[in-house]
């Protein structure tokens, strides 16, 4: 049995060529949606196996949207698709571990391969945005961490601990722990012990 599928995009050309395609393929697309909010609410009516979303959109973005499923424990998985080949949102989207990741230009050559790859419970992220970050990986992009973020990642780099951090900024242990949490999910780091201290040593020299 094929999944259910909803789209959502707001350029009308790649919308309806994504559901032309799709249904022409036999695939239950059962719902689209031109913006982020009716996206969402369509997910939350229908609960459909996979959600198949342009990453910017107007009212919520295809992130916005997969981290309310997350907050709300809906299993619809997510397949985010975009022009934007920024390592930013690439790292984002990774860390929101979505199930699927096509750049729009492949969008419709790709789009069962990543289906298929999905359904075997295996994430699918675009050959040539992984070409393309891979490239860049050395160049690491910190402006998504918030200041208070970019100063523990300094401060873990010079050794400091939890409690040395929170007296530096006035804080308690947890709310540092949070934060270095929040770091490893944005920079996609392993959250093993000590990976966060071994990361900011390695790149130490882009923390300035």
């Amino acid at each position: 049995m094929k999944p259910s599928i909803i789209i959502a995009d707001d350029h009308p050309l790649i919308l309806k060529g994504l559901q032309k395609n799709l249904t022409e393929k036999k695939y239950n697309v059962i719902a689209s949606a031109a913006n982020g909010k009716d996206a969402y609410e369509l997910i939350v009516k229908h609960s459909p196996d996979i959600a198949i979303l342009d990453i910017r959109m107007p009212l919520m973005s295809g992130i916005e949207i997969t981290k309310e499923c997350i907050s709300n424990n809906i299993s619809t998985k997510i397949v985010l698709i975009t022009f934007d080949k920024t390592i930013q949102l690439y790292r984002e989207a990774k860390a929101l571990n979505v199930s699927g990741y096509i750049l729009k230009e492949f969008a419709l050559i790709e789009i069962e391969n990543c289906l298929a790859s999905i359904l075997n419970n295996n994430p699918y992220f675009s050959p040539e945005i992984e070409e393309l970050m891979s490239e860049q990986k050395n160049v690491i992009d910190f402006s998504f961490l918030t200041p208070t973020e970019k100063k523990i990642l300094k401060l873990i780099a010079e050794n400091k601990t939890a409690k040395e951090i929170g007296e530096v900024l006035f804080t308690s242990n947890r709310t540092v722990e949070k934060h270095k949490s929040n770091i490893i999910k944005k920079l996609n780091i392993s959250s093993s012990q000590n990976s966060l201290l071994i990361w900011a040593k390695e790149n130490q020299d882009q923390l300035l």
